[in-house]
């Protein structure tokens, strides 16, 4: 009462609040409805509501249907639309990434929206939107709305619908089922693609019902055919604040926003978008306490175009070597002449405007093709570095009270853009560090929240306006003396920025820089173990990306001389357009950044009157090349080239093969301490090591020990502890005891530290990184012996280039010890087992590692190459003076090759000691082996094998 009494807020205040967070809550719902059976953030929450809300005030108002007839029929047809979608679209890529999914509900919210502009004009364009209660009416001095009632009764009904549908149906229990563990489902016989169309469709019904309610509370019939960015971000906001799964959590959650919106709006009048930055820090907070929970999306980029290496025997045929560098050459002469050929300065503002946007696609081409994380807000650093870049050029002071803290005199043009690179990139590193701890999908929440929250709230800052307006003005000036007032002049200095841009991009990509990168996003657990930090390899993504979009927001800014953030460029819909460029050209690939912005940006500039190209470039054309060319504009061109390289090597064919040369050695002196020097420490040693998720113990005080020379087995039943112990050991799970490795405690180590201490892990998958060849997972494994530095990268310093050239002669020198020549261009994603495993063995040499964890080796592989693993891997470990511990089930190889062997079973260790003894223990035989004799008699040591790596490569 003491604040209604100060005026904070009033019953109506509340209440009109209560009733927008009841239709944010209710769409929080649907995207938690989606997202706990598909692990897909559903941008399209809304729009797939938009075909039946359509289509219900059109039945109304111009065909005179019934309203409850209507009614009916809307809400039957929206299920169905979702229903089509989900058959159409999402179910052809089931199997995708699920950032790829994601950016596919974008496209299919925006051809939601074209078919409803499709439908015919209600011609009566003073009639209001359909309502069941027309009259308002007053309810303890509260004025309740048709509109409003519709809404308190509609969104308890849907919500108690949802959760008896999920709690006591069929499709509900195989909805939970599906979400919670996905293996065992399918094993219990429950189809999750069936699962997946019928959550959508119950997902277009709750749609649909929630766009009639908001276009009743609006009134218009005509202008409602679109579910804003405001609405939306409070909706997601809700859902990440419910965790993604509650939907009680979900529906408080968006009352006590809407509550909070009513409060803001009503107290705070002249703070415009406040509202919007408080969700934006309410979703980060959200994310940094939610993400850990859940399992990570494990999905690689397989979208991403792969480029064919060329083959070596035509490498020496000039032309065909110099390939990608002719066309590079054709394309740059003909962007140089372009403007010397169309001399209307109308079209070098379009090319320039182009060549800009571009430079803005290659920041999500680093940040989402390279380092695998979604920005739906990148345009929002665009227009922060544009903002900044002007207030440099005009001047500006921060004030506390009459102190004048900091003065900054104005900048020239150029060094104005550069500093704002540099301002972008610290502030997407402060916003990308939620990114270190973000699982899935929820980053491109944060930072679509983000970009709403710039657009409306973080631009019209008094350090960016100045005396406020919603264009900030931005001359060019000159550069070292060019007047760069003419705009064919200022399109080659964009140009010239452009491709310097790609060429740093370039050398990145080819450098430990990008190979690091893309092992990150391709596998975290397997890069950590090449001693790759997860954390600084996204923040370092981050940077670039950030100052690459700080600097082409304030080049495109420069292109009409002003920064129109209100209207042009800079806003939600702009960052969601970038995704479609880099997409449409080619996720990962810098070309199709490129390729992208012609597309998105020039062709509907091309053709102005035709009104199917924008349809074309933005929503039918994404979901097109997602579904049939699913590695954009790009995968086309790369598809050209093999196809010209097939048709040289049918006029060139290969050499006949020379006969197999005898495997070299490495001869490689490594430096270990001299005998009597210092005490012997033990390799490893793990004691009352405790591993739990969530109440259940997967490693229950087991302790176990590796000594100097020796190779260990660890055996036990599925389900026994063995990986997760191992995972403890190499600081992959969070767990409890102490781990020595080389007698260092490295209990609080991180998984790339302990790797870099020596410690070298293979995963039971062998999954690698599958969009790298043989040769570049090499090279990453060598990033042990030196890091690659960004500056020196990126400038192709000399001692960068001498690295490289170090690191390739190595890279080789372990490609052809392992016999993995043929195999050294190929992408991982295409070798079979066997062949991933002797890659696997290439990374723990390149590594030097000292301790060596295997987790199944033959796991996958045929029987004859499980045969020759013993001998494989007694020659690694003398190759790198070794110890070894091992997992395995094959017991001819694990009791042939171990000096001891540890069993599990529970979480526990229940015997240890000589392979034969552990073989008889009565303990052992119970919980693993069984009492069949026959079945303990075939897990005696194996006879030795005569095959070697060499071998099992060929």
């Amino acid at each position: 009462m003491v604040l209604a009494a100060a005026g904070w807020f009033t019953r109506q205040l509340l209440f009109d609040g209560f009733v927008d967070g009841l239709v944010y809550g209710l769409l929080a719902m649907g995207i938690v409805l989606v997202y706990r059976a598909t692990r897909v953030i559903n941008f399209a929450v809304g729009n797939l509501g938009l075909v039946g809300a359509a289509l219900f005030a059109l039945m109304v108002v111009q065909y005179r249907f019934p309203f409850w007839i209507a009614l009916g029929l809307a809400l039957l047809i929206g299920t169905a639309f979702a229903a089509a979608v989900e058959l159409a679209v999402i179910r052809r890529l089931f199997d995708a990434p699920r950032v790829i999914v994601l950016v596919a509900t974008i496209g299919i919210a925006q051809l939601a929206l074209a078919v409803v502009t499709a439908f015919p004009d209600i011609e009566d364009r003073r009639a209001r939107f359909p309502l069941a209660i027309g009259s308002d009416r007053e309810i303890a001095q509260i004025r309740v709305t048709g509109a409003q009632l519709a809404v308190l009764v509609a969104v308890p009904v849907v919500a108690l619908g949802l959760t008896w549908v999920l709690n006591r149906t069929t499709l509900g229990k195989t909805v939970k089922a599906a979400a919670s563990n996905p293996d065992l489902s399918r094993l219990s016989g429950i189809n999750p693609k069936i699962v997946s169309t019928g959550v959508w469709a119950l997902a277009g019904l709750v749609a649909t019902v929630s766009m009639i309610l908001i276009a009743g509370d609006d009134g218009s019939v005509t202008d409602f055919v679109t579910l804003g960015p405001n609405t939306l971000v409070r909706a997601l906001a809700a859902a990440v604040i419910a965790g993604m799964t509650s939907f009680r959590r979900a529906l408080l959650a968006g009352v006590v926003l809407g509550v909070v919106q009513a409060l803001l709006a009503f107290n705070f009048l002249d703070q415009v978008g406040l509202i919007d930055f408080l969700v934006f820090l309410a979703v980060l907070v959200a994310v940094f306490f939610q993400s850990r929970q859940g399992e990570p999306d494990r999905s690689v980029f397989s979208f991403t175009p792969r480029v064919a290496p060329v083959p070596e025997h035509l490498r020496g045929l000039w032309w065909v070597r110099h390939l990608d560098r002719l066309f590079l050459v054709a394309a740059g002469v003909a962007a140089v002449a372009l403007p010397l050929v169309v001399t209307a300065p109308s079209r070098h503002l379009l090319y320039t405007t182009v060549l800009a946007f571009a430079l803005c696609a290659t920041s999500l081409t680093v940040l989402t093709g390279w380092a695998g994380q979604l920005s739906l807000g990148q345009m929002a650093f665009a227009g922060i570095g544009a903002l900044t870049a002007a207030a440099l050029t005009r001047g500006l002071a921060l004030h506390w009270g009459d102190l004048t803290v900091i003065e900054i005199y104005a900048m020239p043009f150029a060094l104005s853009i550069v500093i704002a690179g540099l301002v972008t990139a610290v502030l997407a590193v402060a916003i990308g560090a939620g990114a270190l701890r973000v699982r899935g999908l929820l980053l491109a929440v944060t930072t679509f929240a983000f970009g709403l929250a710039a657009q409306q709230y973080l631009y019209r800052r008094p350090l960016f306006v100045g005396e406020g307006g919603s264009t900030v003005a931005f001359p060019r000036g000159d550069l070292l003396g060019l007047d760069l007032a003419s705009q064919r002049t200022y399109y080659y200095v964009v140009l010239a920025v452009l491709a310097l841009a790609l060429a740093v991009l370039g050398r990145l990509r080819r450098s430990g820089i990008g190979r690091t990168t893309i092992a990150v996003r391709d596998n975290a657990d397997t890069a950590a173990a090449y001693t790759v930090p997860a954390a600084s390899t996204k923040l370092r993504a981050f940077a670039i990306a950030g100052g690459l979009a700080g600097i082409g927001g304030a080049l495109l800014a420069g292109t009409i001389q002003a920064v129109p953030f209100t209207e042009r460029f800079f806003r939600v819909e702009d960052s969601l357009a970038l995704v479609a460029m880099v997409v449409i050209g080619g996720l990962g690939s810098l070309s199709g950044a490129i390729l992208g912005a012609i597309w998105v940006v020039g062709l509907p500039a091309f053709f102005p009157q035709q009104e199917l190209v924008p349809l074309v470039t933005s929503s039918v054309g994404l979901l097109v090349l997602l579904l049939y060319f699913p590695g954009g504009l790009a995968q086309i061109g790369y598809s050209t080239r093999r196809a010209l390289l097939a048709w040289v090597e049918q006029r060139v064919p290969a050499p006949p093969p020379k006969s197999t040369p005898a495997r070299p050695s490495l001869h490689r002196e490594r430096a270990r301490p001299p005998a009597g020097d210092t005490p012997a420490v033990g390799p490893l040693a793990a004691t009352d090591v405790r591993v739990r998720f969530g109440g259940i113990a997967a490693v229950d005080g087991a302790s176990i020990e590796v000594r100097e020379g020796e190779v260990v087995g660890l055996i036990g039943t599925n389900g026994a502890g063995k990986s997760t112990l191992m995972n403890a050991i190499g600081g992959f799970v969070p767990s409890t005891g102490r781990v020595e490795i080389l007698g260092r405690d490295v209990s609080r180590l991180s998984a790339a530290k302990r790797a870099s201490l020596g410690l070298g892990r293979t995963f039971q998958s062998a999954t690698l990184f599958p969009e790298l060849t043989v040769r570049d997972v090499v090279l990453v494994a060598l990033e042990a012996r030196g890091r690659s530095r960004l500056l020196g990268a990126a400038l192709a310093l000399p001692a960068a280039r001498r690295r490289e050239r170090t690191a390739r002669v190595e890279a080789a020198e372990l490609i052809d010890f392992l016999g993995l020549g043929r195999y050294a261009d190929r992408y991982v994603a295409d070798l079979s087992t066997g062949t991933r495993r002797i890659v696997e063995l290439a990374g723990l040499l390149a590594l030097d590692a000292r301790l060596l964890c295997l987790d199944e080796p033959t796991a996958g592989v045929a029987q004859r190459e499980t045969e020759a693993f013993g001998q494989v891997i007694g020659e690694i470990r003398a190759e790198l003076g070794a110890s070894v511990l091992l997992i395995e089930h094959d017991m001819p190889l694990i009791m042939g090759i171990s000096d001891r062997v540890y069993c599990m079973e529970a979480g526990r260790v229940i015997a240890e000691g000589p392979p034969a003894a552990v073989r008889e223990d009565p303990a052992v035989i119970a919980s693993y082996l069984g009492t069949d004799e026959r079945a303990i008699a075939r897990s005696g040591a194996a006879a030795p094998s005569t095959s070697s790596v060499h071998d099992l490569s060929t």
